[in-house]
């Protein structure tokens, strides 16, 4: 019986290792996708300043010769 507690016990011990490996790698990932949310909405914007700037506005060319 001490045995199978002893077992016990320490599979206890492994699935509270995962479970915290697990609950830092997802903290871990959730900061790497809203810094890149980030950077793809800083590049949108940059990009479209870019456009407007250089007068590329796409809504305001003509279609192209094959319409």
């Amino acid at each position: 019986m001490d045995q199978r507690l002893t077992e016990l016990e320490v599979r206890l011990t492994f699935i509270d290792d995962t479970v915290n490996a697990l609950a830092s790698a997802d903290a871990e990932q959730s900061q790497r996708i809203a810094m890149l949310e980030r950077l793809i909405r800083d590049l949108r914007n940059e990009l479209s300043s870019m456009r407007v700037s250089h007068g590329d506005d796409p809504h305001s060319e003509p279609p192209p010769p094959h319409y």
